[in-house]
């Protein structure tokens, strides 16, 4: 009998290093302001010229190669994320064509950090009607485009990155045994980028800051607690699974504070969830599939493992994913 199982995954992220000290220098802040507050080091920050599709193809090289699949195989691709290439074509399209998956249809998942699950969710539902199709699933953002590099607020927590996995349906595999994902749009306003679309369009006047991620932290904290809990719970319950048979943890990297909070929640030691903030920041729909592909190449996750993913990003949108190694 086949299952919708994780065949591969891979990552990928700018050589460009910024750490606290670097910040320190332009704008009011301090390393131990940082890192007591949010428990990051340093992050990936893309140079000048560099792009979504530079980090995206290398991430989704990587695991095609390790699921053995090709890429002029894959059947769909998949490219949660709110910082592609272009604006059309879309990001899915921009990789497609790099890959030379000729036969791909590609498609961008606009939610933010929660991009990457809610491309899993979608991809779980095209394999339950046909269990033939190979299917690459991308998450990660270049955000740094869009931070005001003098607002401390934002401009400290966000990094960038790019995951990828190929999901497909196999007799063996880590299966993918639930998804679940929410939102709700009357929360908008705490998390959001205002100009480039329709409602804020790019004129003669056009203000930068309106580029700019714009944030209430403290809402968000309440927010992201409450719903990525709720929806870990129904992921679980989809799942057939008990939080007691829950044996690792791969939460959205967005604060220290969220992650240690969370790990209370469920009831598990730290030694249990993985972090990598504190090299990465936050790099939005990127932070769910890198910590994925660090933690199976670090062999932080293991055959029997059961893993829980959840997350929390802007629209407002949140998701879970349970996955048996």
């Amino acid at each position: 009998m086949k299952h919708n199982v994780i065949l591969g995954t891979g990552s990928a992220a700018p050589d460009n290093v910024v750490t606290n000290a670097d910040l320190e220098k332009i704008m009011d802040t301090s390393d131990e302001w940082i890192v007591q507050r949010t428990g990051i080091k340093s992050r990936h920050i893309a140079r000048p010229g560099e792009k979504f599709s530079d980090f995206a193809v290398p991430a989704a090289r990587q695991a095609l190669d390790m699921a053995g699949v090709e890429a002029a195989d894959l059947d769909l691709i998949l490219a949660g994320t709110i910082s592609p290439d272009h604006i059309m074509p879309s990001g899915a399209c921009s990789v497609q064509a790099l890959l030379g998956a000729h036969k791909a249809t590609g498609m961008d998942v606009c939610a933010a950090c929660s991009g990457f699950i809610y491309g899993l969710s979608i991809a779980d539902k095209y394999l339950k009607c046909d269990p033939d199709m190979n299917i690459l699933v991308i998450g990660g953002e270049i955000v740094s485009h869009h931070l005001d590099w003098e607002d401390r607020t934002t401009a400290v927590l966000f990094g960038d990155a790019v995951g990828a996995a190929v999901v497909g349906a196999r007799a063996d595999g880590h299966r993918l045994l639930s998804v679940e994902t929410g939102s709700d749009g009357n929360l908008g306003r705490l998390l959001y980028i205002e100009g480039l679309g329709s409602a804020t369009p790019v004129t003669k006047d056009f203000d930068i800051d309106n580029t700019y991620i714009k944030m209430k932290g403290r809402e968000i904290f309440k927010h992201a607690i409450k719903n990525m809990v709720e929806v870990s719970n129904r992921a679980l319950a989809r799942a057939g699974v008990t939080l007691d048979q829950v044996t690792k943890v791969i939460p959205h990297q967005a604060n220290m504070r969220i992650i240690e909070m969370l790990a209370k929640q469920f009831k598990k030691p730290m030694s249990e969830v993985f972090v990598n903030i504190d090299r990465y920041g936050n790099s939005s729909a990127g932070t769910i599939p890198v910590a994925l592909s660090e933690a199976v190449d670090t062999k932080f996750i293991e055959p029997g493992d059961i893993v829980l993913m959840t997350v929390f990003g802007g629209g407002l949108t949140w998701a879970a994913a349970v996955l048996e190694w």
